[in-house]
């Protein structure tokens, strides 16, 4: 998706990664319509989730989803999931997150989605991030229409 936006350089997002917990589910159980949304979406965008796995019920929950799930130590969480991203090229990821975790996730990528669900919202995340949404749906809208991000984040 290549998206230009008055008074911001013209960007490509190319993959998605999403926390878990808080982002995409709660309590470890997968969000309504996220699973549908993403295999709709995985011919556009290559999507990853990125979890220390809190509940240990990611890979069973998104066992027919098409992403990536790629699980993290209890340690270091905030780094590996920058190393993560760095790994795909900053330039070209959207992440979104909640936790204290992500806050180097969203800083560091092209377009970085705070999102203030159930689960909360840190406060320094919320810093660190482009957008803030209030739904999952939300951040699969922005995917659908990019005209959504263009007027949210225009000069």
């Amino acid at each position: 998706m290549r998206i230009e936006i008055p008074g911001r350089e013209a960007f490509d997002i190319k993959s998605v990664v999403f926390d878990y917990n808080g982002t995409i589910a709660v309590d470890g159980k997968l969000l309504e319509n996220v699973s549908t949304n993403i295999n709709k979406m995985s011919s556009d965008f290559k999507f990853y989730v990125i979890t220390a796995d809190t509940y240990g019920s990611v890979k069973k929950e998104l066992e027919n989803t098409n992403c990536e799930v790629i699980i993290i130590g209890k340690q270091n969480q905030d780094q590996d999931k920058l190393e993560f991203i760095k790994s795909l090229g900053c330039n070209t990821v959207l992440s979104v997150g909640n936790g204290r975790n992500d806050v180097l996730m969203l800083k560091n990528s092209i377009l970085g989605i705070a999102i203030l669900q159930d689960e909360g919202l840190c406060t320094k995340t919320l810093l660190s991030s482009d957008i803030l949404v209030k739904s999952i749906d939300d951040v699969f809208g922005f995917l659908k229409d990019s005209n959504r991000l263009i007027a949210t984040l225009r000069n």
